[in-house]
């Protein structure tokens, strides 16, 4: 019974998040032309979240901005956490396009690399332009088709490295922890949409004026942050170094997983009496 399958759910009391985003809600085939629609409403919320963060968003301030009264929001949307979940994956928008084959940086096999830092790029300018999403992007919840589709961009990246699914999983993970961590400091910084690439000169702004007169309490610290003034190579070092170094990573494993398959299959693996 239908019951019984939506109270066995994994997603239990938020199915109506799942019908919105996933298409199960009914909508009226006849009948004149609503004068509002989800996308409108999804829309007038998001606007309320770029410049006021989510906590200006709520069913009665999109209401009025609409100029219509709360109650008729609900006959499109049952509550605030699915209107969230509609925001999230409005603003997600569609992952980017993979790189054209033959470009710079696809040589020996490394297309996987220029495929998945073009997808970190997306994703860094999608955080910047709506910081609220690190905050409302958490914990237990539904994702939608945007969102959904933004994972699988990045797993098929990977999907001819030699990588096992879960492998592929915990990469995307890690790749996409680096993304968050940065945005979250540039979000943390008051740092606008113009500056959100530069949280390190902030940082090391604020740590100079710190380490004012107490350098030789925290001589490691103050050394690395004098260093940090002449070293940088980019806009957004902290962003750069810890992506490349990531890609690096994975690229050193994928190298040793062929070579001990390979080692395996020739009979000269470690194994072999």
């Amino acid at each position: 019974m239908a019951g019984d399958d939506d109270k066995h759910s994994v997603f239990g009391d938020q199915a109506g998040s799942v019908a919105l985003l996933w298409g199960g809600r009914e909508r009226p085939s006849r009948g004149p032309k609503p004068a509002l629609s989800l996308e409108r409403i999804t829309r007038t919320a998001m606007a309320l979240a770029d410049t006021g963060g989510l906590g200006a968003v709520s069913m009665q301030r999109v209401a009025a901005e609409l100029d219509f009264t709360k109650m008729s929001l609900y006959r499109y949307v049952p509550g605030k956490s699915e209107l969230v979940a509609l925001m999230i994956d409005t603003a997600m928008g569609e992952p980017p396009g993979t790189p054209a084959p033959g470009g710079p940086g696809q040589d020996d096999g490394g297309r996987w690399r220029v495929a998945l830092r073009a997808w970190a790029e997306a994703l860094t300018a999608v955080y910047h332009r709506h910081p609220w999403l690190l905050g409302a992007a958490v914990g237990p919840r539904v994702m939608g088709p945007n969102e959904l589709g933004w994972t699988e961009r990045a797993l098929a990246a990977l999907s001819d490295t030699g990588l096992t699914g879960g492998e592929q999983l915990d990469a995307v993970v890690v790749v996409h922890g680096h993304i968050r961590t940065i945005a979250e400091v540039s979000a943390s910084m008051g740092l606008d949409s113009a500056r959100a690439t530069e949280p390190e000169q902030v940082m090391s702004a604020a740590l100079n004026e710190l380490l004012a007169g107490r350098a030789d309490r925290f001589p490691a610290l103050a050394a690395a942050v004098a260093g940090a003034g002449t070293d940088h190579t980019s806009r957004n070092q902290a962003w750069e170094f810890g992506l490349e170094r990531i890609l690096d990573g994975l690229a050193a494993y994928m190298g040793r997983a062929q070579g001990s398959a390979q080692g395996v299959s020739d009979g000269s693996g470690p194994d072999t009496p």
